[in-house]
């Protein structure tokens, strides 16, 4: 009663509401710890997993079998049903196993903690597809959890959240089955209430099944996302359920509308009191001064089984805008209480920010215009899989940043949830993606199988999840749809973007367009702005014919290359540079499709009303080996005439050449997180403010001697002079359309090769390339020294192949093993090389052009000294120290 009685004194004024919030914020935060209040338990640890079916499983487990038990939990997506979906009253499924029993057998199955992607684990084969990895990701996966209940649970409402399950995720609770998702994208929620056991032990199992052909890149496997599990009073604020606003924004104040959804799961109505204040976070999400807002609470009756909303609206004083520069943030602390009692709070990060998206001016975030630096990035981490870590999206961002990039597209799928709170705490913007396929399949078992019964509840999840974001600027509807070249296609896109203006009309919608006609065909109504995907000859034409709707560089260039290789002789034929299977880095190719990135900056430049671009891609990434996705029988792959010779014999054995690639090589950043020369390229365009220079190729060429070795210079100088020990090669001067500076005619000598820019005359920056002797020490470099002790935290050491002077010995291949010593655990390896089918989780690795990858792991509550070794044959062992605390 007194909390009633303190909101009723608040009422009295803005001052006296602020003041008494602020008192009760510590009733508030201790009120959250009793039994009827919400509870968010990580549900992480302690899992036993077998690879494979353990039993004979039958058809009711099959993709159709278990749809209409799995369709009930979209009702609470759909706009309208004319009855909701029931259970069916058969046998459920799996009823028969002895699997999802609580007296089941696990003891030899192994125990992990997740996120965990299995398929990461290999080993690599031949045998599969060089499109999805040549990594085992396909089949069925099976984890149980035991767990205890306390008695005091009894009453509670239960839900398991899951963030994504890759993927037709089946759960069972006590023998019971509870639900389940089909796309392995998208966060869900599960209602353990009616199968749990309170005051005994429970056992929760989860079979995942991941058809062949349902993926065109690597998708890992597993529970490779986070999973939690929520304990809150039978009256609550629902999952998702509140969705902040701020419509209005001046230097004076912030409108700031707060729309709560408040479920009620007890058998009677309840009489709740309904409050929301706000108040400024710092960027690890802590509040750090008292609420600037407190709205009037609302005296409610909710009806039993239905869902109420409601809404609020405050005014925030000097507001602090979320900006790429300044991205700060605010809380929503939305609170239930009953008969003065506190059951429910949630806390909902948001930023004060203004969007516009304008066909001739670009994207507007808070009155000034943004051009989109974007890169599309796929899910997976490299090494570590498709499996989540926070340290590891972090390092990929802060990569990304420095090379300017300010915003992100999640191609072709809806994010981690951490990867859009990094986002918002780094300021980098967002385009959510939903699909790469509707209802006409790229792949026969891909989304489209699933698409008629699950879309509206996919990309509500999507929309519902993510949309407190400041980060997310806008929503993709879909990637390269196959309907946009039917002439109809455009009434599905136009259903698409209907689903999301109603869950959000904040945000601009887009898609991926890879066929000029759907720019022309109707498909480009649906939408508020097109976005085309290698299609940079379009942009003026596109904007004559349609000059209200906005245009875009949704995918870019998709210019490859494999870091530290460069091929002979030097052509602009982007057809051209590929052998061994790797591609020149001297960044000139590029597949049928695509671009390099000097063609797409000219044709921005020439039309600045497009909004900027998303190049493919940031990092390489899994499978998509591109030129090399299928099994050859071309021998002109092969330099060396021993290889050539393996392969002939290979080819008339098999009748193909089996490729070795098994990722991209269309990354700006290698698998390894080794920026690649293009990476900057794009640095020099994207930061012009900061003074850098960067020579290629390298200048370790024995054999070349007196033969012509062309040299490019990418730098934010407008001019830049050439010499080769000490003589100069001539200066040369940006042009229009120049993004680079060529010397083509270079006749290799060993030395040293060193360029300086100039910008307005000025000495701008340096370059130096120069000829490495022979491998002489191994240098190994942490990204930071000291590390946190919760299993989570990564080390990321980076080791150099040195010689005598120090200089990088640029074609070193050697081989490495690693040595680790104190509490930490080696995780993965690795060297940015695509044809690399060494194992990611072997202590060992060979160098590739010059560089390896280490990736530590700490252990949990073990503090003290790490202490990581590195030996190569012929080479003084190297150790490095960190500290985990």
């Amino acid at each position: 009663m007194l909390i009633t009685r303190l909101f009723q004194r608040a009422l009295l004024s803005p001052a006296v509401a602020l003041a008494t919030f602020a008192l009760l914020m510590p009733t508030l935060v201790n009120a959250t710890v009793a039994p009827v209040s919400r509870e968010i338990l990580p549900f992480d640890s302690g899992w036993r997993f077998h690879r494979h079916d353990p039993e004979p499983v039958g058809t009711d487990l099959s993709r159709e079998a278990l749809r209409a038990w799995l369709l009930p939990q979209t009702d609470t997506f759909s706009n309208y049903l004319p009855a909701p979906h029931s259970r069916p009253a058969s046998p459920e499924p799996g009823a028969s196993l002895s699997v999802i029993q609580q007296g089941y057998d696990d003891s030899t199955w192994r125990t992990l903690d997740l996120p965990h992607d299995w398929a990461i684990e290999g080993p690599f084969d031949q045998s599969l597809p060089g499109e999805t990895g040549k990594l085992p990701w396909t089949g069925t996966g099976w984890y149980r959890k035991t767990f205890a209940l306390p008695a005091g649970d009894a009453g509670r409402h239960l839900t398991l959240e899951i963030d994504g399950a890759m993927s037709h995720s089946a759960v069972w609770l006590n023998g019971r089955f509870v639900g389940g998702w089909p796309y392995g994208y998208t966060s869900f929620q599960l209602n353990l209430t009616p199968y749990a056991r309170p005051g005994a032990d429970n056992i929760l199992v989860i079979r995942l099944d991941s058809p062949p052909d349902s993926s065109r890149w690597y998708p890992g496997a597993g529970l490779y996302r986070h999973v939690r599990l929520v304990k809150t009073n039978p009256v609550r604020i629902a999952p998702w359920g509140v969705f902040v606003t701020t419509p209005a924004i001046s230097e004076k104040s912030a409108t700031v509308d707060v729309r709560i959804e408040i479920d009620n799961h007890a058998a009677e109505s309840a009489k709740l009191a309904v409050a929301v204040a706000l108040q400024e976070i710092d960027l690890a999400g802590r509040p750090v001064a008292a609420p600037v807002a407190v709205a009037k609470p609302q005296q409610l009756e909710i009806k039993a089984g239905l869902p109420r909303q409601t809404s609020f609206n405050l005014s925030v004083p000097s507001p602090l805008l979320w900006s790429p520069a300044s991205p700060r943030r605010y809380v929503a602390v939305a609170t239930l209480h009953k008969d003065g009692v506190l059951i429910d709070r949630v806390e909902t990060p948001f930023g004060i920010r203004s969007l516009v998206n304008d066909p001739d001016r670009g994207l507007i975030l808070n009155g000034e215009p943004v051009r989109l630096h974007g890169v599309c990035m796929h899910h997976d981490i490299g090494a570590l899989g498709a499996a989540v870590n926070v340290t590891a999206l972090e390092r990929q961002l802060r990569i990304m940043r420095e090379m300017g990039a300010n915003s992100i597209r999640t191609s072709h799928n809806p994010p981690t949830p951490e990867l859009l709170d990094l986002c918002d705490q780094m300021g980098l913007l967002v385009m959510a993606e939903s699909f790469d396929a509707w209802a006409l399949p790229k792949k026969k078992n891909d989304y489209s199988v699933d698409f008629p019964w699950w879309h509206e509840a996919d990309l509500r999840a999507l929309v519902r999840r993510d949309r407190n974001h400041p980060s997310v600027v806008m929503w993709s509807i879909g990637n390269e749809i196959v309907e946009q070249f039917n002439s109809v296609g455009w009434k599905l896109a136009t259903r698409l973007a209907g689903l999301v203006r109603e869950e959000d009309r904040t945000r601009p919608i887009t898609a991926g367009f890879n066929h000029t006609w759907s720019g022309y065909n109707g498909f480009q109504t649906a939408v508020d702005i097109v976005g085309f995907n290698y299609k940079p000859g379009e942009y003026p034409t596109f904007r004559a014919a349609h000059p209200r709707i906005a245009v875009l560089g949704a995918e870019t260039a998709s210019t490859i290359s494999s870091r530290g290789e460069y091929m002979f002789p030097v052509t602009n034929n982007q057809a051209a540079g590929a052998a061994d299977f790797q591609v020149s880095s001297y960044d000139l190719s590029a597949p049928r499709w695509a671009t390099t990135p000097d063609r797409e900056f000219a044709a921005q430049d020439d039309n600045p009303a497009v909004l900027g671009e998303f190049v493919w891609t940031g990092f390489d990434y899994l499978g998509e080996p591109t030129p090399y996705n299928d099994d050859s029988t071309n021998l002109l792959n092969y330099s060396n005439p021993a290889d050539r010779e393996r392969a002939a014999k290979e080819l008339a054995a098999l009748g193909k050449i089996r490729v070795p690639s098994r990722s991209s090589y269309f990354g700006i950043v290698d698998l390894a997180g080794f920026p690649k020369d293009r990476y900057y390229l794009y640095q020099a365009r994207w930061r012009p403010e900061l003074a850098q220079a960067h020579l290629l190729p390298h200048w370790s060429w024995p054999g070349r001697e007196g033969q012509v070795t062309p040299v490019h210079l990418y730098t934010s100088g407008d001019e830049a002079e050439l010499f080769l020990n000490g003589v100069s090669l001539g200066r040369k001067k940006r042009g229009p359309h120049d993004y680079r500076l060529r010397w083509d005619d270079v006749v290799y000598q060993p030395g040293e090769l060193r360029a300086v820019a100039y910008k307005n005359g000025a000495v701008w920056a340096e370059a130096v390339q120069r000829t490495a002797g022979i491998a002489a020490t191994l240098q190994l470099t942490p990204e930071r020294a000291t590390l946190a002790a919760d299993r989570r935290d990564l080390a990321f050491v980076t080791v150099r192949v040195l010689d005598a002077a120090g200089v990088l010995v640029p074609r070193a291949k050697d081989a490495l093993t690693f040595e680790v010593s104190g509490p930490a655990d080696l995780i993965a390896t690795d060297n940015g090389d695509a044809t690399s089918f060494e194992s990611f989780q072997a202590p060992a690795r060979k160098a590739y052009n010059g560089l390896a990858l280490v990736i530590l792991r700490t252990r949990p509550g073990q503090t003290g000294e790490i202490t990581l070794t590195a030996r190569a044959t012929g080479l003084p062992a190297t150790s490095l120290k960190l500290r985990s605390e």
